[in-house]
């Protein structure tokens, strides 16, 4: 397991029109604030704390796999355009298990990364593929220049 340590008073935050909204910093734009997005936002902002770049991550990322449309929650991107990791976040009080685990793995199928985390925030489990076999791994991936 990966320990999370989020930046902290990072995420900025308002309220309008009685609805809590959190602002994407990498699609620009307000939005409504769930408890996953809570959760996403961090996850952004941990990303930008490592110096991952911001103009290669990819948020709500559409990926179609056969007739089916899904969506990663992050996407991050190696300088040659070519996906590196798959983040998917879950809200703090849903348990990251087996079908958490094999969702991330169906966006595998279509995004081939070396690297799958999933997280609700409070739990982080991360993944790097070495020759076709995924390894647990227990610290944050750095960003590979």
């Amino acid at each position: 397991m990966i320990k999370l340590k989020f930046p902290k008073d990072q995420v900025a935050t308002r309220q309008r029109e009685g609805v809590d909204e959190v602002f994407d910093v990498i699609r620009k734009k307000w939005l409504r604030l769930s408890p996953e997005e809570w959760v996403r936002q961090n996850m952004i902002q941990l990303l930008l704390s490592k110096n991952y770049p911001n103009s290669l991550l990819a948020i709500e990322k559409g990926i179609k796999q056969g007739e089916l449309s899904r969506r990663c929650d992050i996407v991050v991107y190696a300088r040659d355009m070519k996906p590196f990791m798959i983040i998917e976040c879950k809200e703090m009080n849903v348990t990251v298990n087996e079908k958490a685990m094999a969702q991330i793995l169906r966006y595998h199928i279509t995004l081939q990364v070396k690297y799958l985390i999933i997280t609700n925030g409070s739990y982080c489990f991360g993944f790097e593929k070495k020759d076709g076999i995924f390894f647990e791994i227990n610290e944050f991936p750095n960003y590979e220049f």
